[in-house]
């Protein structure tokens, strides 16, 4: 059976562009993978723990010297990671907050960084890898080539290094200047947005073409 893990870190709730195109291709993965079952978490809403001095370092102590603190954080972990494994294909919503993911998201990759279960400790060799993961990416501003801000979407430049030790390999897409129709300053950019939303979803569409070849 297919299994679809949907993740989304916006805390913006019912006015999030990342949400609603998340939301979108998720739909779109159902209808190509009927019988198919979804994993939802929300780390905008419930986000995991960062790895603190009291359990995070749960990582480099043996299992059978854990204090409960430490036996807690690595029991998230192996849930965390468990639902990678378990997963054919992740969705994951970005947003860009001050130029970077929102710290949830570092958390949650901060946890999938575990030896023995995503990256084999002797080889390095990552332990995730062959999945299909989908990053869906909103950006408030306008990030491309030419802009006075290329080059500013730290997101997107690391979030494959933060999981290069796992094996897993994510692609982009990606909506901006999605702040034009709330800010005055923006106004006239509020005709490129909403192309760049159209294009969006028209790559979004497109991701599982069964849902709409039918074949």
């Amino acid at each position: 059976m297919a299994r679809l893990l949907h993740i989304d870190s916006s805390v913006q709730g019912d006015g999030s562009v990342s949400r609603r195109l998340t939301a979108r291709a998720a739909g779109i993965w159902r209808a190509a993978h009927p019988g198919g079952s979804v994993v939802y978490r929300d780390l905008g809403a419930d986000p995991v723990p960062h790895l603190d001095s009291v359990g995070g370092i749960s990582r480099l102590v043996p299992r059978d010297q854990h204090t409960d603190a430490q036996a807690a954080s690595w029991a998230l972990t192996e849930e965390l990671v468990g639902e990678v494994t378990a997963a054919d294909t992740i969705l994951l919503g970005l947003p860009l907050y001050n130029y970077g993911v929102p710290s949830a998201v570092k958390a949650w990759v901060d946890h999938l960084i575990a030896p023995g279960l995503s990256y084999h400790p002797d080889t390095m060799a990552g332990l995730l890898g062959g999945r299909d993961f989908v990053a869906i990416v909103s950006r408030g501003g306008g990030y491309g080539e030419g802009t006075p801000k290329e080059g500013w979407d730290h997101a997107t430049a690391w979030l494959p290094h933060g999981l290069a030790m796992t094996g897993l390999e994510p692609r982009f897409i990606t909506a901006e200047l999605t702040l034009a129709q709330h800010n005055p300053a923006m106004s006239s950019l509020v005709p490129l947005a909403e192309e760049s939303r159209r294009q969006a979803e028209a790559a979004i569409d497109k991701l599982w073409p069964l849902a709409v070849t039918g074949v």
